[in-house]
């Protein structure tokens, strides 16, 4: 993730937010033995530098002292790196648990400049990366960045007019988008066959050979090497078009990715018939398959295996809020379906929606979701209760819905089976709440080719990403642990998860572990670190960091160390260079600085200040911690 979805978290409708009164976090379960120091590795935007000089480098202002040292044979952007980190790097040296570096953002598309045969790599850009990481000699992660998120490269607008490199939705190649003001560009991930990626390709084949054949404490020095960026498919508006309303818009729709959805079919069903059978479909040919497109809501099928919607593929989210005073009790909501119990799910999750509506409730972990798998539920009328309980034995009301589950007839339907729920009592009018989805007599209709189109659509994602791994699996960055920069967009109770479609991008990989951006309650709280568990995943590292909530030093030290327990690797969160709060320009609302007033981000980096400097603390548990690989 990058500034722009980090607002994305901050201000969509519900999103990962503050929490001003902590419950602080669970023990994580000890492992055998002490890990290696995780890397703490600042983030900051180095591109102007190393871009100066060259054609494709925008005009370069900043204090003399910084500027003289981006220019030159020998022109590096260390001494940019070096000033952002001094204020923490003397605390921050001999801790064991963690070790002090940075993060080198490389965007791929600044690095192409116009040429005689078309766009070719800036050399001599790159040649400037790798003299930072041999005149700053620390630790670092490379992040090899290149995203829909506009870097205002000047190949962006004109890959923008090849179709072959946009998404697609069911209505052709999408638009670019606006996203707080800047460009989004919708590039594909559907292919690999398309000059975007090519340009990409040769951006990093060309830095490979540059590492490869400097000094040898420069391929030392990086600890780890991220790819791309958040990787995951794309809709319309994405500003604002995350959650469940209609239209629904998704990609990839472009005549080579259904062709390829076809071919995945094939392999996935020994045959036509047997494919016809799961689906309970009547195909004569698999050209005839086509990915489902349309709401049988409000459009006309010609047969039901066209209809989409958020919901198609068989999962009901159930999400709302609840406000308790007593920020120390345990709140629970209880699912009944039809009177039956069917899950209970803790509330915790942010809704920074809420918050702005009522920020007298002081914090944002107000967000509840459950999703119901209803792909196996009869036709009919199904009743969700909704109970809340504050770990004690009463039950509370929070509300009643009644769900309409369509056959492909979409025939009439009666009351399904039920039995009475357990008996609840009034919500107290100290409690505050509200229940988002579903929506009273709401119409869900399962389509089990839907659910092949997401499995799909996901296996599109983790190819790209797992293309731009294999090319870094000769050379001498082979060894250098590689991870993905990903969002987890199903720890957001108002958005819809399926659209991004990066669920499998998000389990363990061959030779690509899982780096993901955590905002809000995943950086702190139990929600990330249970799934993580859940999915086994020995080692991770944390792309993008921010609570989004001012922490104490004690608070703060709590979560890095049990961080460090859990197997992270890095840690990376962003600053800001002096140049760019010597103009004001660029700087970044999630950067940690004294001057940051935004979300807390100066009382972060006191918290960090104080806790690179205090003595360590005695191990988590019973002094043991999950084994370095």
């Amino acid at each position: 993730m990058n500034r722009a979805t980090g607002l994305a978290l901050l201000l969509s409708g519900c999103v990962l937010s503050t929490l001003l009164a902590l419950p602080l976090i669970t023990p994580i379960l000890p492992s055998p033995s002490q890990p290696r120091p995780m890397l703490l590795a600042p983030m900051m935007d180095l591109t102007p530098c190393l871009l100066s000089e060259t054609e494709s480098g925008p005009p370069l202002t900043a204090p003399q002292s910084l500027l003289k040292n981006c220019l030159g044979p020998q022109g590096s952007a260390a001494d940019w790196v070096n000033a952002t980190l001094s204020p923490l790097t003397p605390l921050a040296t001999a801790h064991p648990n963690w070790s002090w570096g940075y993060t080198l953002k490389v965007p791929l598309l600044n690095f192409l400049r116009p040429g005689p045969n078309g766009w070719q790599v800036d050399t001599q850009a790159l040649d400037k990366v790798v003299r930072t990481i041999e005149q700053t000699g620390k630790p670092l992660v490379l992040y090899l960045f290149s995203t829909h998120f506009s870097t205002g490269a000047p190949a962006e607008k004109a890959l923008a007019q090849n179709p072959d490199n946009l998404s697609f939705t069911r209505d052709g190649p999408m638009a670019i988008d606006r996203y707080y003001g800047q460009p989004l560009y919708p590039w594909s991930v559907a292919r690999l066959d398309n000059p975007i990626t090519a340009l990409r390709e040769d951006v990093v084949r060309a830095l490979n050979e540059r590492l490869c054949a400097g000094p040898e404490s420069v391929r030392r020095n990086i600890q780890a090497i991220t790819l791309l960026g958040e990787v995951h498919h794309l809709f319309p508006h994405f500003e604002n078009g995350m959650g469940f309303a209609s239209p629904y818009r998704v990609s990839d729709h472009s005549p080579a990715s259904e062709a390829a959805f076809q071919r995945f079919l094939q392999r996935r069903h020994v045959s036509l018939a047997q494919f016809n059978q799961a689906m309970g479909s009547a195909h004569a040919r698999w050209q005839d398959v086509r990915p489902p497109s349309k709401d049988i809501r409000v459009e006309k099928l010609q047969h039901f295996h066209e209809h989409q919607d958020s919901f198609a593929s068989g999962l009901l989210p159930l999400t709302g809020w609840v406000h308790v005073p007593q920020a120390a009790q345990v709140a629970q909501v209880h699912v009944f379906i039809n009177g039956r119990l069917s899950a209970k799910t803790p509330v915790r999750l942010n809704r920074q929606d809420v918050l702005a509506a009522k920020p007298e409730f002081g914090h944002a972990n107000v967000g509840w979701r459950h999703d119901l798998d209803f792909s196996q539920w009869p036709p009919g009328i199904h009743r969700i209760d909704l109970g809340l309980s504050l770990g004690g034995g009463s039950l509370y009301h929070l509300s009643t819905r009644h769900v309409a589950i369509g056959d492909r007839q979409q025939s009439p339907l009666q009351a399904a089976p039920s039995v009475p729920a357990p008996a609840m009592a009034a919500l107290p009018a100290s409690i505050q709440s509200y229940t988002d989805e579903p929506r009273e007599l709401a119409s869900y209709y399962y389509n089990p080719l839907a659910r092949e189109w997401l499995q799909f659509r996901q296996s599109q994602v983790q190819a790209y990403l797992q293309h731009f791994n294999q090319l870094l699996d000769s050379g001498c960055l082979a060894q250098t642990p590689r991870y993905t920069h990903q969002i987890v967009p199903q720890f957001n109770p108002g958005w819809d998860a399926d659209k991004f479609a990066v669920r499998t991008s998000l389990q363990p990989q061959t030779q690509l572990q899982l780096g993901v951006s955590l905002y809000g309650e995943t950086s702190y709280g139990p929600s990330f670190r249970g799934w993580l568990q859940q999915e086994k995943h020995r080692q991770y590292g944390i792309t993008e960091f921010h609570p989004l909530r001012g922490m104490t030093a004690p608070e703060l030290t709590t979560v890095l160390r049990q961080h460090h327990a859990a197997g992270a690797q890095f840690l990376s969160f962003f600053m800001d260079t002096p140049a760019h709060e010597h103009t004001g320009e660029g700087l970044n609302l999630f950067s940690f600085s004294p001057r940051n007033t935004q979300h807390a981000s100066h009382v972060l980096f006191e918290s960090l200040r104080q806790t690179l400097q205090a003595p360590p603390a005695p191990p988590l548990g019973n002094g043991t911690a999950r084994p370095a690989n």
